[in-house]
């Protein structure tokens, strides 16, 4: 089978979905076509399909079902979990699991640090984020963001150096004037939680 055939057939069962909402002939539908195509054929024919998680949260689960050790298919399905509301066990499961594949998946380290519920937790799994990546400008944002929260929600002295830290660092190498201003908003708000 073709790129263009699992495109096509991928095509007329979303039209046919939209037509009707049958959720179990779509979930039929989308399991014949992921088990009769190639994976770089589903993932081409699934890109016009990225905003429908009941789409593409299907067609990897077969993917990952036969390539389980692939990265890049556990973070979408990870993704199409989390956009879904499937719960942060699941998506931390198999976020691990596309860190074990490859430990240099930036994607895969942002949905663990994602999945985690508990603020405290994930402001840590923030932090190893920017430990493994220093370079990545959205793992610091989103430490600083958690470590900000944390800091608000319980008072925490340890959180709120974290947070104003990350967010200088930000500052420090922000190019536009709108990030400037939006983090030194940031900065200004958590220096007022110290008086």
């Amino acid at each position: 089978m073709t790129s263009s055939s699992a495109t096509h057939e991928l095509a007329s069962t979303v039209t046919a979905y939209r037509r009707t909402a049958d959720v179990g002939v779509l979930l039929g539908q989308l399991d014949r076509i992921a088990r009769a195509h190639t994976t770089e054929q589903l993932i081409e024919a699934l890109v016009p399909y990225g905003e429908l998680q009941e789409v593409v949260g299907p067609v990897y689960e077969v993917i990952v079902e036969r390539e389980p050790a692939n990265a890049r298919a556990l973070v979408a399905l990870a993704q199409a979990y989390w956009l879904t509301g499937r719960g942060p066990e699941v998506v931390s499961g198999l976020a691990d699991r596309a860190r074990a594949a490859d430990a240099s998946s930036l994607a895969a380290w942002h949905m663990w640090a994602l999945a985690e519920s508990a603020p405290r937790e994930r402001t840590d799994r923030w932090r190893e984020v920017v430990e493994r990546f220093p370079d990545d400008p959205m793992s610091r944002v989103n430490l600083a963001d958690s470590a900000a929260s944390l800091a608000g929600a319980e008072n925490d002295p340890v959180a709120l150096k974290l947070a104003v830290a990350s967010y200088e660092h930000l500052l420090a190498r922000a190019s536009r004037d709108d990030e400037r201003a939006a983090l030194t908003r940031a900065l200004e708000a958590l220096r007022g939680m110290v008086g």
